[in-house]
């Protein structure tokens, strides 16, 4: 994979980037018109094509937030056409690495020094790159580590590059502007904190001794002294990622119990922790020979306050949903319905809720699930469609929903779609009152 010597780090190089995008996407629509004067019939299938190749190119050069966001998006898949779902993805764990002249240059910045005069050896290239740091691996003293380095500008430019992706989101995605604030608002928070490697550091060893316990999970040891504001040194852990996992063809044992894990994982973190590890894309695990999940990366948490949890999972409740009279002051608290609303805003924004709701919370509604059902997820699919094209959700006069349900449900549709993607079947576990 190509290597880049430089990253466009001020306001002004990064938006000319985004000025360029924007003349190229421009052209795109002006080739789409053409063909449709030429043939009406025409569908948005190469545009989509051209637009997403254009869009993933620029974000790929500048990293840092805004290929952030094309990987979230990638992840929202009722949110993209498949051309952005399947270019975005590939910011998850295959974006075009640094070259090492600079990798050198933040080390010495770090540290004083170069990585070879920390580590016994150091890979040149990067055996990982993604959207706001990259891998390499480094042996000392016969043991491994895995050493990941941020991206020049990655924390100084969150900001700004948010404010330059916003334009694109509203164009090609037919977005609600009042929700795309909100989802923006909650972002850039998230992506500040991801940014800080201390933070992260400190997270990764507070959340992989409180789920030590969890049978078949596998988390790599962290040390401090060996990292900095944009450098983080753990352990090196062995593994596959989902797509080489699948191509040895495991045995549908060896699938449920690697689903298994994952749903123990974050069933502790979300109904015992109160913080969550909120950024469930495939980078992020490693499936292991011997039946254990390796898990890396907890750049992402978000804490999740207790007043939301309340209110949140009892809305996973079938009884609950089915009592308008209990349901109303919930859908108030949590933003889904508004005082304002109209009678016929209220009736279908509480119908959209329970159709919603009733879909979402099907897997605890069992004691066990399976994830490999198809039909279940093209439900999803469908139904997320249908709300994307309602012109009464993209033109509401308010956000709909609470802005920490944003990562709360991006984590639980990052879940299932792993869970599917494995064909797991699981033990739904759930707290008590849940049951």
């Amino acid at each position: 994979m190509k290597e880049q010597s430089k990253i466009p780090v001020g306001k002004v190089s990064r938006a000319a980037r985004f000025v360029k995008t924007g003349a190229k996407v421009g052209g795109n629509y002006l080739k789409h018109y053409g063909r449709k004067l030429r043939n009406p019939e025409t569908d948005r299938v190469q545009l989509d094509k051209e637009n997403a190749e254009d869009i993933y190119d620029s974000l790929s050069e500048l990293k840092g937030s805004a290929l952030k966001v094309a990987q979230m998006l990638a992840m929202d898949k009722n949110l993209l056409p498949t051309a952005y779902q399947d270019k975005f993805a590939m910011s998850q764990y295959s974006a075009p690495p640094l070259s090492f002249p600079l990798v050198v240059k933040t080390f010495k910045t770090s540290f004083g020094k170069g990585p070879l005069d920390m580590f016994d050896s150091f890979t040149k290239a990067a055996v990982n790159a993604a959207s706001i740091g990259q891998v390499h691996r480094a042996e000392k003293d016969g043991k491994v580590y895995a050493v990941k380095i941020q991206y020049p500008g990655v924390s100084e430019s969150v900001q700004s590059d948010l404010k330059l992706v916003k334009p694109f989101a509203l164009r090609l995605f037919g977005l609600n502007e009042r929700e795309l604030d909100q989802y923006m608002d909650e972002v850039e928070s998230k992506l500040l904190e991801e940014t800080d490697y201390n933070l992260e550091v400190r997270r990764s060893m507070k959340i992989g001794k409180a789920c030590a316990h969890i049978p078949n999970l596998i988390f790599p040891e962290y040390y401090p002294e060996m990292s900095a504001d944009r450098v983080i040194t753990m352990d090196w852990v062995d593994g596959k990622h989902i797509k080489e996992f699948l191509a040895s063809n495991p045995s549908q044992e060896f699938r449920n119990q690697i689903g298994q894990a994952i749903w123990d994982f974050y069933h502790h973190q979300i109904h015992n922790l109160r913080e969550v590890h909120a950024d469930p894309h495939p980078g992020n695990f490693l499936m292991r020979e011997d039946g254990t999940l390796g898990i890396i990366d907890f750049g992402c948490v978000k804490e999740i306050p207790e007043s939301f949890y309340d209110a949140y999972f009892r809305l996973m409740s079938k009884d609950l949903v089915a009592d308008n009279e209990a349901l109303m002051p919930i859908l108030y608290g949590l933003n889904f319905i508004y005082e304002d609303d109209s009678e016929a805003e209220l009736e279908l924004y509480i119908g959209v809720f329970k159709e919603l709701t009733g879909l979402l919370g099907r897997p605890f509604h069992t004691d066990t699930f399976d994830f490999a059902d198809d039909a279940y997820f093209n439900e999803i699919y469908a139904l997320s469609e249908k709300l994307g094209n309602m012109k009464e959700l993209r033109n509401s006069k308010h956000a709909r929903g609470s802005r920490h349900g944003l990562y709360i449900n991006r984590t639980y549709f990052g879940l299932y779609q792993l869970l599917n993607m494995l064909g797991a079947k699981v033990t739904t576990t759930k707290p008590d009152w849940l049951r």
